[in-house]
């Protein structure tokens, strides 16, 4: 006997409402991991810093360690956020899904009720004899038995849909209560963390006061150097020698786009720009080219994505996601990942921003980051 269209659709129903969960589980779990290896790296910055003793060296090792761990916390704020939008894209989709099961299980209580009603009314009246003795023959008869057992059959479903979906509408109901619960959760921690970091950043601020300008100055250098590039281009150049992949690239191309979209230079340094823009800002490549390298920087950990355009290197460092992989080919203008955060060490605010540099194949080459830029 075929199904009926009624149970198809209860069964479209239970399966479209598992599938999404058990993905949509998976990426919170992954997500809960991202989050918990951050927090631990936080509460390791902790108890370093509590160990640091009074003295000029160990107020500028403080400061050092307070900005990292601003921007650790910046990066903890980030993906509890992230883990928040999709528990509340969860909390939406369950709440639609358990809508659409206690529907279709009114529906279904409806229709039940109705045949059962028609049954009692065709057993008063002694339908069911009516129709049976009402037959022209054998064969008749059969075939009159054969639809009455159909009918009870169909009561029958129609118990076990309502069974299944009273089943389901529970459990979904149960899974958005839990979801909820996680939530509060989350946005209690969400607050929680805002507060310490703004308690950092004001210890920050309190021991920069400390220091003088001079002080100030060789620190900035001294963490301007740690965002640097964390691998040796001379061993990239190698990689990249003879490479064809963007080869129209030169010392005399100009007029490229800035790496960030809606980014802005702050500063320029030889063959370096630091390029600030907005939370999220997509980082693209400037040219033609291949991905040669993608490292993960040890002291920030933020990422670096190495471009070959024929023998010419550019540099992307401080990103803070990428969607790139090692000897993927990149087209001008197309996305690597995204900005990633820092601080800025004199005044502990936090900003977005990559740190480019291009590399030329010969290192005795002079060549300056702007010229690329120019109109």
């Amino acid at each position: 006997m075929k199904p009926t269209k009624s149970c198809i659709l209860t069964l479209f129903l239970l399966f479209a409402a598992l599938a999404p969960s058990a993905q949509a589980d998976r990426k919170i779990e992954q997500q809960k991991r991202v989050i918990a290896a951050l927090e631990q790296k936080i509460a390791a910055e902790e108890r370093e810093i509590s160990k640091l003793k009074e003295g000029r060296a160990a107020t500028e090792e403080r400061i050092r360690r307070l900005a990292r761990q601003i921007d650790s916390r910046n990066q903890l704020l980030e993906e509890t956020e992230k883990q928040a939008r999709l528990l509340r894209g969860e909390i939406d989709r369950t709440d639609s899904v358990a809508g659409d099961l206690g529907r279709s299980l009114d529906r279904n209580r409806t229709q039940y009720a109705e045949m059962v009603r028609e049954a009692y009314r065709n057993y008063r009246h002694n339908n069911y004899l009516t129709y049976i003795f009402s037959s022209r023959d054998f064969a008749d008869m059969a075939r009159k038995l054969t639809n009455l057992r159909e009918v009870a059959s169909m009561r029958e479903r129609k118990l076990q849909d309502i069974a299944a979906l009273s089943k389901q509408v529970a459990e979904e109901k149960e899974l958005l209560d839990r979801r909820k619960r996680s939530l509060d959760s989350v946005t209690l921690k969400l607050k929680a963390q805002k507060q310490k970091l703004e308690r950092d950043a004001r210890n920050a601020r309190t021991s920069i006061r400390q220091l003088s300008q001079k002080e100030k100055t060789a620190l900035q250098r001294k963490i301007s150097q740690e965002q640097q590039l964390d691998v040796a281009i001379g061993e990239l150049r190698k990689l990249t020698k003879g490479n064809k992949e963007g080869d129209s690239f030169s010392t005399k191309t100009t007029g490229l786009r800035l790496p960030v979209t809606a980014g802005r230079v702050k500063r320029y340094k030889e063959n370096m720009a630091e390029i600030t823009g907005p939370k999220g800002a997509h980082v693209i490549s400037i040219y033609d080219g291949k991905v040669v390298d993608v490292k993960r920087n040890r002291i920030t950990n933020k990422y670096d994505v190495y471009v070959a355009h024929g023998e010419y290197i550019t540099s992307y460092a401080n990103m803070g996601s990428i969607c790139v992989e090692k000897g993927q080919k990149v087209a001008r203008n197309a996305q690597l990942g995204t900005i990633g955060s820092a601080v800025n060490i004199m005044t502990m605010e936090t900003e977005y921003k990559l740190v480019f540099g291009i590399y030329p194949p010969n290192p005795g080459q002079k060549l300056r980051a702007e010229n690329c830029f120019k109109k």
